[in-house]
């Protein structure tokens, strides 16, 4: 299959000022974006998206899951797409890339290739996955899970928020439910651009990330149980501090974690402590484990040596502990002719890269079981994501961009 030639660049400024645009709905208080999934900003979004699309001269497709479809026609009416993107809903405090730049590099790509008047062989279609982020509605890439039968769809619409309204509610509230079934598209290929969300590229100067793999993820839920009692009163001797098992654990997470340097990690992020008052030694303790690796055998480690580590510590102080697995997904490698598209369009356009492998779940993790998937990322400033002080570069985005229509133009093979 042909090769895009080399001096063939996206329009860097066209894509900054969609992302820009695109910024303006939903802002944050600090500069970010809070378009958290299903609400009304995620809607006005999502329309913006689609007069983009059809302004492209796309036509858009609805899933019931409100995943949207905006496809450039191939030449081949037998061939299968090449499908790009990533998701336009934040966290409540996000940043203005994160997904982001992964739905609007997809569309850049279908600006370009209108600017250039190629034609491809493949149908391209741009995506917008919803609810990525899982923080309104647990969990994480719950739409692209459905599609790729992770979930079933009935129990995506009972997730419910903190309000308690139910996703398939507010799916329909907000007028983007379709009504195409969910996961009937069937895929040439998928390609995901999106900022590292890391600090590696930028510390080792480089442009481009080829994702060859992503980090596999356990979530282990674990309760301490002691006595409240008063903090001043109650001899050192006579406690059963839940606080300090829970502490004693946590210096074993990190522990674990780091005997399987360098790309194991693990850490507690989620933390609740009862009855949380200044003057009373915790009772009681629940919090999360996240251990992550690109090893599975690493991951089944990790959660049995916690299980037996923490056992231990529990019984030393007198305590009581539980363990619940409440989430988790195995390690992804991407495929291997996809990630080659990615590392020669990167070469071919002279841009430096590496092979890296992802420390966050994105969607083209599950899509990845239903067709052949690779990431291309591009850095952010200090590594920092999930947060509205989240920053890259118009170079960093063009790069990234770049390199995503090579890959995507090449494997959608271009008509002469």
């Amino acid at each position: 299959m042909a090769a895009p030639a080399q001096n063939l660049r996206i329009n860097g400024d066209r894509l900054w000022d969609s992302l820009m645009e695109m910024a303006r709905i939903g802002p944050g208080v600090a500069g970010g974006n809070n378009r958290q999934t299903l609400t009304d900003a995620d809607g006005e979004g999502r329309a913006l998206f689609r007069t983009w699309c059809e302004a492209a001269g796309c036509s858009m497709g609805l899933d019931q899951m409100g995943n949207m479809f905006a496809m450039r026609p191939g030449t081949d009416p037998e061939a299968l797409p090449v499908y790009v993107g990533s998701h336009l809903d934040t966290q409540p405090t996000g940043g203005k890339y994160d997904g982001v730049l992964g739905v609007l590099g997809g569309l850049e790509v279908i600006r370009t290739l209108n600017d250039l008047g190629i034609r491809t062989r493949h149908p391209i279609v741009v995506t917008n996955w919803t609810n990525e982020e899982g923080t309104r509605f647990a969990p994480a890439m719950l739409s692209s899970g459905v599609f790729a039968g992770m979930h079933t769809q009935d129990w995506a619409y009972a997730r419910s928020d903190a309000e308690g309204k139910r996703f398939g509610d507010e799916l329909a509230r907000i007028g983007w439910r379709g009504e195409e079934e969910v996961g009937a598209r069937k895929m040439h290929a998928f390609f995901e651009l999106h900022i590292e969300q890391g600090p590696i590229l930028e510390a080792e100067g480089k442009d481009i990330g080829v994702v060859t793999h992503g980090q596999g993820l356990s979530w282990t839920q674990v309760t301490i149980t002691g006595k409240d009692a008063h903090t001043g009163s109650t001899p050192m001797p006579m406690r059963r501090n839940a606080g300090l098992g829970m502490a004693r654990v946590l210096e074993k997470v990190d522990e674990i974690a780091l005997s399987h340097a360098p790309h194991a990690v693990g850490a507690a992020g989620h933390i609740d402590v009862y009855p949380n008052s200044r003057n009373v030694i915790p009772g009681r303790v629940v919090f999360t484990v996240d251990f992550r690796s690109p090893d599975l055998s690493v991951i089944e480690d990790m959660e049995a040596r916690l299980r037996v580590e923490g056992q231990k510590i529990a019984d030393a102080m007198g305590l009581e502990i539980a363990f619940e697995k409440v989430g988790g997904f195995d390690p992804v490698k991407f495929d291997e002719g996809c990630v080659t598209a990615i590392r020669n369009a990167a070469e071919r356009l002279g841009y430096s890269h590496m092979n890296i492998i992802s420390g966050a779940g994105h969607d083209a993790c599950w899509i990845n079981r239903v067709a052949p998937t690779a990431m291309v990322m591009c850095p952010c400033v200090d590594g920092l994501s999930h947060n509205e002080a989240e920053e890259i570069s118009k170079d960093w985005a063009a790069a990234g961009a770049d390199v995503l229509f090579h890959a995507v133009v090449e494997t959608a093979e271009i008509v002469e």
